[in-house]
């Protein structure tokens, strides 16, 4: 994240195997949790992209350093808010599922609003390097339209409230420590938001093992991934 190579590859250590591992886990327990219990691994991948960014830097390769931010900004403005919702969606009751797929499907339009640009545009993804910080910046599509603190502010939502408002405690519970991670990150981080909190939610992420490990029992009467 925004300490150093080490940090980011050291993350990614931690958390790829845990993702595998709760996969598989979640297959054998309560296949409701697979597409949640892909989050770790999902986390380990864009750490491994973040180190990248820094050796890129170290090795003053402009290709590399804009090549594995485009990689990391994937998982920043698209994967997070489709997958949590989407993943949230798996651990409803029928009655009530489809609300999540409908935050599901804001998050895809605002992150590809946010995302595709990048490649349209040369220069407006810029990543600025600081003593143990990168702060991603440039311009952001809603930028045109209205401030950027309301963009995110969607963001966050289509993010956090699914957790939030699941019926599954678990979920409670980790939309609670994402939360967490959201007020730390812009009482202390702003200067480098966008990467502090992704560090600190692939920190949080660890919980979804504990999740998966405190579901011993058979699937649930509701939709199985297949």
């Amino acid at each position: 994240m925004c300490f150093s190579a080490e940090a980011s590859y050291t993350a990614a250590a931690v958390l790829l195997p845990a993702g595998g591992f709760a996969i598989q886990r979640a297959y054998h327990t309560n296949q409701n949790y697979l597409p949640i219990a892909a989050l770790p691994l999902f986390f380990g991948l864009q750490q491994l992209f973040e180190g990248l960014v820094w050796t890129g830097n170290a090795i003053s390769s402009d290709s590399m350093v804009q090549r594995y931010s485009l990689a990391y900004m994937f998982f920043s403005w698209l994967a997070w808010p489709v997958w949590v919702p989407f993943s949230t969606y798996f651990l409803e009751p029928c009655r009530r599922r489809y609300i999540y797929l409908i935050f599901a499907i804001m998050g895809g339009m605002l992150g590809a609003m946010q995302y595709f640009p990048y490649f349209a545009h040369d220069g407006w993804l810029v990543t600025k390097f600081f003593p143990n910080a990168i702060s991603y910046q440039g311009a952001v599509l809603f930028d045109y339209i209205v401030r950027r603190e309301f963009t995110y502010a969607i963001y966050l939502f289509v993010i956090i409230v699914p957790l939030l408002s699941s019926s599954d405690r678990h979920a409670q519970l980790f939309g609670v420590l994402i939360a967490i991670v959201v007020a730390i990150t812009y009482l202390f981080f702003k200067f480098a938001y966008i990467s502090v909190f992704c560090f600190g939610g692939a920190l949080m992420s660890l919980y979804v093992v504990y999740m998966v490990l405190d579901e011993p029992g058979p699937a649930r009467d509701t939709e199985t991934v297949h």
